[in-house]
């Protein structure tokens, strides 16, 4: 019988591992974890899109609670939403986070959308140019191109948050 080699790496680790490496080992390694008044609200937010399903709108299909994952990157996890628009005969996936409170200084959210981009991308073979962070405080969506820069941090963060996984260090 095959290895099925190491557990996936949940794509939210990603955002705890951007925002600070040591949280994400907190987290993830000693699985500490206490819910806080912004977690719950977190939990409120997502409740719809948490649901599943989907449904379409203007020539979009909307798909709801999406799991996504990457081989190649060993990352795995769920997208609260994917839009599939057709663009010259295919449809391509534009994934949507939602997000409790309002953009950040740093690039958490970005890192976290991005590897469900990547993944979508090797699930389809299509490539997913952008995508958007929809943030319930300000109400609006903010549109992420996946450039070379975020999808380089995004592909070292995975590496460097499968290495501290692997090391237990």
């Amino acid at each position: 019988m095959q290895d099925p080699g190491p557990e996936p790496i949940p794509i939210s680790a990603l955002q705890h591992a951007v925002y600070c490496l040591r949280q994400a080992a907190l987290i993830h390694l000693e699985r500490l974890w206490a819910e806080n008044v912004h977690t719950a609200e977190g939990a409120v937010l997502h409740a719809v899109v948490d649901k599943g399903g989907g449904r379409h709108a203007r020539g979009v299909r909307r798909v709801m609670s999406l799991p996504v994952a990457s081989r190649r990157l060993n990352l795995a996890g769920v997208a609260d939403m994917v839009e599939f628009a057709q663009v010259d005969g295919r449809e391509v996936p534009f994934p949507i986070e939602h997000k409790r409170g309002k953009p950040k200084l740093h690039r958490a959210d970005e890192v976290q959308l991005c590897a469900q981009a990547l993944c979508l991308e090797e699930m389809t073979g299509v490539p997913v140019p952008q995508g958007a962070l929809f943030y319930a405080e300000t109400r609006r969506r903010v549109v992420v191109p996946f450039d070379a820069g975020l999808r380089a941090l995004t592909e070292t963060t995975a590496a460097e948050l499968a290495h501290l996984l692997a090391t237990g260090t």
